[in-house]
C-alpha cells in the first residue's frame, strides 16, 4: 500500500530518527511523530501501522535516486 507522506510527517520522523541515532529521543520529539502519524492515518483512511511503516522506511532506507 502506498500512501503519500506530508513533509510535516517526514520532518517530525527524521527529527525522531537523528534523536535515535544520538541516544536523545524525548518523550515530545516521539509523541509528535505518533501524533502526526495518528493524524495522517484518519485523514487518508489508512491503517496507521502502515503510515508508520512506509515514514520510517521513507527516512531511515530511503530509496536511492535514480
Amino acid at each position: 500500500m502506498t500512501t503519500e507522506l506530508p513533509p510535516e510527517l517526514i520532518a517530525a520522523e527524521t527529527a525522531a530518527w537523528t534523536e535515535i541515532q544520538t541516544g536523545t529521543l524525548t518523550v515530545p520529539t516521539a509523541l509528535a511523530v505518533h501524533q502526526a502519524v495518528t493524524a495522517h492515518a484518519t485523514a487518508s483512511g489508512t491503517p496507521r501501522l502502515a503510515v508508520e511503516e512506509a515514514v520510517k522506511r521513507a527516512v531511515r532506507h530511503p530509496e536511492p535516486a535514480a
